[in-house]
């Protein structure tokens, strides 16, 4: 069975962001609230609707459900940019795509602390390519977002509100 890499190395971050040291993936979801950069790409298609990963079963956080559709660590010695670039072609076949940028925003569950940097692109749904690193994807409308809210990761419930403000 798959796994998350606990030895990956992410850099350690203040809230603006700053590489102030570097920590494990293990240490920095221990409940450390060590704090580290992630990626979040909203994408949507031009009727609007929003795509959605499914996280598969064996991920360390959040396994079973539903969530942005591009979401990834950022790696030691990486930047933002490079960290969404990398992950929007490892999660979905994206590479042709422009990014606009939302925020970025502290997210602290019980177990971690995460410095989001929120972006969203609009893509033609024949470029949306899931890897095997998901359990597959869909597109979602506004209303089945609204109705199924359980189904949905904490942090993209979060995010719903200013995500579907900004679009369009």
């Amino acid at each position: 069975m798959k796994k998350d890499n606990s030895e990956e190395i992410f850099p350690v971050v203040d809230e603006a962001g700053n590489v102030i040291g570097k920590a494990t993936r293990g240490e920095c979801h221990s409940g450390s609230k060590l704090l580290h950069p992630v990626v979040h790409l909203h994408v949507f298609d031009a009727e609007g609707r929003l795509f959605l990963q499914h996280r598969p079963e064996w991920k360390d956080i959040q396994p079973g459900k539903w969530d942005t559709a591009v979401g990834g660590h950022v790696d030691f010695g990486e930047n933002v940019g490079m960290a969404l670039k990398r992950e929007a072609r490892e999660e979905l076949g994206l590479t042709d795509f422009t990014p606009e940028y939302l925020k970025s925003y502290v997210f602290e569950s019980d177990r971690e602390r995460e410095l989001v940097n929120s972006f969203k692109a609009v893509v033609d749904p024949s470029a949306v390519k899931p890897s095997d690193e998901l359990d597959g994807g869909r597109w979602w409308t506004a209303e089945e977002l609204a109705e199924n809210g359980d189904e949905l990761t904490p942090n993209l419930r979060h995010e719903l509100e200013f995500i579907m403000m900004n679009y369009k």
